[in-house]
């Protein structure tokens, strides 16, 4: 596969399931609890043994992600506590030889294949369990040969022993840049292994796609992208952590990734056993269910963006104070998160409105006059705090538009759109 069709898939898929998993969600304390307790590499090797996730279900997982809406999976082969999550043949500290003895990177790309899901693989560049380190690396010259070429053999044995599969997803760059990880070499290493494979940015390059993460930003200028978002406020599994997220904050994050053509990367942490915290599944659950209907809104969107000070030909978008927007074509969608009782007014759009429907239900009378749009809610309930907002498409004459000010009218006079001072 040429990599302008790997890239052409990235770009449409929108929404995926990232998943956090590995020797460090049997102590609840999150994915960095090695380095906040300072707990020595001797100690954790004795907790291996004793990691039993008997209710991990590779199965289970990719269901949710189906289910969801979501058409890619991120897994966590091995995390910055050092642990392989996978057979490797360059160390005993790996899922393989400890507690349960399996291959959980291949369960879950088992599992992603038989439903069409693609496959990335989480790899931490940076562990706190092999010698020497990333610390003795940046300090002795003499440790950092070996360091490097220990990332090396690992990150050859993952790309050879589970290919194909689709991104190369580094993380935990510390504490060196691109030079210091050799990251045009580590990239041709496995491009020779896997030719069509994606990478992201977290090797000190700026890869196939960008990843912010704990943001949801579009790169400038735009490039495929990628924003990767807890569900809770943690990334591994915390015993204590009950923010979750709710299914309209995750529509609403949904929606911001499709404005900016980017994708939704959503994290679930399974628990020390295995097994789902029951509020990500159904949020999850909820979420999918509402996309059935509302998908289009979401799917294959085209770029709705604007500027607080200037316009240019990619900003076609404003704010609207009832709920966002998407676009697609000269379709025009506002998802109804603020509903505003029996109308819904419009105004300073660009072209003229054909039709108005709900998705999933029937047209509704609308009026327009000049950019202005009056459409009639009677016959669209009000969502209640349960339920999840209903969409509207406004189909147009043409790829629609929306241009207002800070003003009640729109200036004759070179002006700025909204406030001067602010970027």
């Amino acid at each position: 596969m040429k990599k302008e069709k790997m890239i052409d898939w990235f770009e449409k898929a929108r929404y995926g399931l990232f998943i956090h998993f590995g020797l460090y969600s049997m102590l609840g304390r999150g994915e960095w609890v090695m380095n906040k307790e300072e707990i020595s590499p001797e100690e954790l090797r004795g907790m291996a043994d004793d990691f039993r996730p008997e209710l991990f279900d590779a199965d289970h997982i990719a269901d949710i992600a189906v289910a969801g809406g979501m058409r890619y999976l991120v897994f966590t082969t091995m995390h910055v506590e050092g642990f392989r999550m996978y057979h490797s043949d360059l160390t005993d500290f790996c899922s393989t030889k400890k507690g349960l003895k399996r291959d959980f990177v291949a369960e879950i790309i088992a599992a992603a294949r038989k439903r069409g899901l693609r496959v990335a693989l989480y790899h931490s560049l940076n562990n706190w369990f092999d010698q020497p380190d990333a610390v003795a690396a940046l300090d002795d010259k003499a440790a950092y040969e070996p360091f490097i070429e220990n990332t090396f053999a690992r990150l050859k044995e993952l790309v050879t022993r589970y290919k194909p599969f689709d991104v190369m997803w580094y993380d935990a760059w510390w504490p060196f840049e691109a030079k210091g990880w050799q990251a045009e070499r580590m990239n041709e290493m496995v491009r020779s292994i896997q030719p069509d494979i994606l990478f992201n940015g977290r090797n000190g390059l700026p890869g196939d796609f960008a990843t912010p993460e704990q943001h949801i930003t579009p790169p400038t200028p735009w490039r495929p992208w990628e924003a990767c978002i807890t569900l809770n406020d943690n990334w591994g599994y915390h015993v204590g952590d009950h923010n979750w997220k709710s299914p309209v904050e995750v529509i609403k994050m949904l929606v911001k990734v499709a404005q900016g053509k980017g994708n939704l990367l959503l994290n679930i942490g399974p628990k020390g056993d295995g097994s789902v915290p029951e509020p990500s599944e159904r949020i999850i659950r909820a979420v999918g269910d509402w996309l059935k209907v509302n998908g289009e809104a979401i799917f294959e969107t085209d770029l709705w963006t604007f500027d607080l000070q200037r316009r240019d030909a990619t900003h076609r978008a404003d704010w609207i104070h009832h709920g966002p927007m998407t676009v697609k074509g000269n379709h025009l969608y506002w998802i109804a998160t603020s509903f505003p009782g029996n109308r819904l007014v419009i105004t300073g759009l660009e072209g003229n409105v054909l039709e108005v429907r709900k998705l999933g239900g029937e047209i509704l009378p609308h009026v327009q006059k000049k950019g202005r749009i009056e459409v009639t809610l009677t016959d669209v309930a009000a969502p209640s705090p349960e339920q999840l907002p209903p969409v509207l498409r406004l189909t147009c004459d043409r790829p629609p538009s929306i241009y207002k000010t800070g003003g009640l009218h729109v200036p004759n006079s070179p002006h700025l759109r909204y406030d001067p001072i602010m970027k």
